[in-house]
């Protein structure tokens, strides 16, 4: 089991950047893979970006690509997401999650494991 806790969000201008990080409890999590994932109000949570376990591969929602980074440190049981060139539509709750299973990285079903999230707005 896992236990995630996001921090880094706030309040930033379009334009502006963020960055988000992820802290795991337990001693196991290199086996998981690890995504972001976004739910503003009135929306369904959507798929942000995912990396493997290793951290060597990596995908992103088309919306986000060249602007966003998702990275991981297993030694420090550590996952980031670098959001440059922020727009207003990408104010949202962003929550951590974590997948035993190494397909439909993008399917939010396939999380075992959930964040609180953390509430990024970017003013117009």
């Amino acid at each position: 089991q896992v236990q995630l806790v996001e921090s880094g969000g706030g309040l930033v201008q379009d334009g502006g950047s963020l960055r988000l990080s992820c802290a795991a409890s337990g001693r196991t999590f290199s086996v998981y893979r690890m995504g972001w994932f976004r739910q503003a109000p009135g929306k369904e949570r959507e798929f942000v970006a995912t990396v493997s376990r290793s951290g060597g591969m990596t995908s992103y929602i088309d919306s986000v690509k060249g602007r966003f980074t998702i990275s991981r440190d297993n030694a420090k049981n550590m996952v980031y997401l670098q959001m440059n060139s922020l727009k207003p539509e990408d104010t949202a709750v962003y929550y951590c999650a974590a997948a035993l299973v190494s397909y439909g990285s993008h399917d939010r079903s396939r999380y075992d494991y959930w964040g609180q999230g953390t509430q990024v707005t970017v003013s117009s």
